[in-house]
């Protein structure tokens, strides 16, 4: 038995406050960080790591803003909430990322076929492996941190800036071993082949979460497995009513919206009916804590002659 205390809806909001905030100054650190080693070593890697790590501060700085505008309640103008902000949030994320991708491309292609960019110091390579290892750590950790917040709290902002933060993970430790490899090798055009690997794995980062982004902006429904759980719990009472249909799902940021028709028998009073809307509304949220459930009720008067159909509308009868 579970006997870990309830967390309040505020408490969840400054918790992803505080992550987010996390995320915000360890971007930061690392961004001055690459940036000045980058240079001092004429690495392109590196100075493409800290392209993409700025990209990263940036959607730091936009999914702090996000998950404090989607904790606000509903308002007048926002009937239904200010979740869409972590999905905005997220859009605007994928956009950094593909340009930080097609800034690193650039840099590493010119550095490839035209010989462009700051001359590789191969007495300072001790020092770029050192500060991209310990950058892959310090990532390493806030990312982790960042998904347990974001799992917790149902937040696509946190969420989009952990998969940032473990996509710099993979690129920061592809860096290190390119320069290792230089080190061993004296190769210095490994360094533009791993920038030109590090923004290949950026764009796969990007492509996702923009189709994450967009799915929920424009209002697609749940993934199958969450409505066929939904459809379930609704199921768990079919003795007491005749049917449903026309389910619904969306999702709006870390908030889920719920709605259908339930078919109750045509003799059942309103309080009836009433008691079990509110029973099946009480049930699913215990499932998803971050929904808005609508219940809209209809009658059905066959099941007043002795009909036995009551439950028979519902998928979930047949299923063992």
């Amino acid at each position: 038995m579970n006997n870990a205390p309830e967390v309040s809806q505020e408490e969840l909001n400054i918790l992803k406050q505080k992550t987010a905030r996390l995320s915000v100054v360890s971007n930061t650190s690392l961004v001055i960080l690459k940036f000045i080693v980058g240079f001092a070593v004429g690495s392109v890697s590196i100075i493409s790591e800290a392209i993409h790590s700025t990209m990263d501060l940036l959607a730091a700085v936009i999914a702090f803003f996000s998950v404090r505008k989607s904790s606000e309640p509903p308002d007048l103008e926002h009937a239904f909430g200010h979740g869409k902000f972590e999905d905005f949030s997220g859009m605007i994320e994928a956009v950094l990322i593909f340009i930080a991708a097609a800034l690193i491309i650039w840099e590493a292609a010119r550095g490839l076929l035209w010989g462009g960019g700051p001359e590789l110091s191969e007495d300072l390579l001790i020092v770029g492996i050192a500060v991209m290892a310990v950058s892959a750590a310090v990532n390493w950790f806030v990312s982790r941190r960042l998904m347990t917040v974001a799992m917790q709290t149902e937040s696509i902002a946190l969420e989009s800036d952990a998969w940032h933060l473990r996509t710099d993970v993979y690129t920061s430790v592809g860096v290190t071993l390119g320069l290792v490899l230089i080190r061993v090798t004296g190769i210095t055009s490994i360094d533009s082949i791993f920038a030109i690997g590090i923004a290949l794995v950026i764009i796969r980062a990007a492509y996702d979460l923009t189709r994450r982004s967009v799915a929920d902006l424009i209002d697609q429904s749940l993934p199958e497995n969450d409505e066929n759980r939904i459809k379930e719990i609704i199921c768990e009472h079919a003795s007491q009513y005749a049917g449903f249909h026309d389910l619904r799902t969306r999702r709006s940021g870390p908030d889920i919206f719920v709605d259908f028709h339930l078919v109750m028998q045509g003799n059942i009073s309103v309080e009836q009916s009433h008691d079990l809307a509110d029973h099946l509304e009480s049930d699913l949220i215990v499932e998803y804590p971050r929904s808005n459930i609508t219940i809209h009720i209809e009658p059905c008067y066959e099941g007043i002659d002795g009909c036995h159909r009551c439950g028979s509308f519902c998928t979930c009868m047949n299923k063992k």
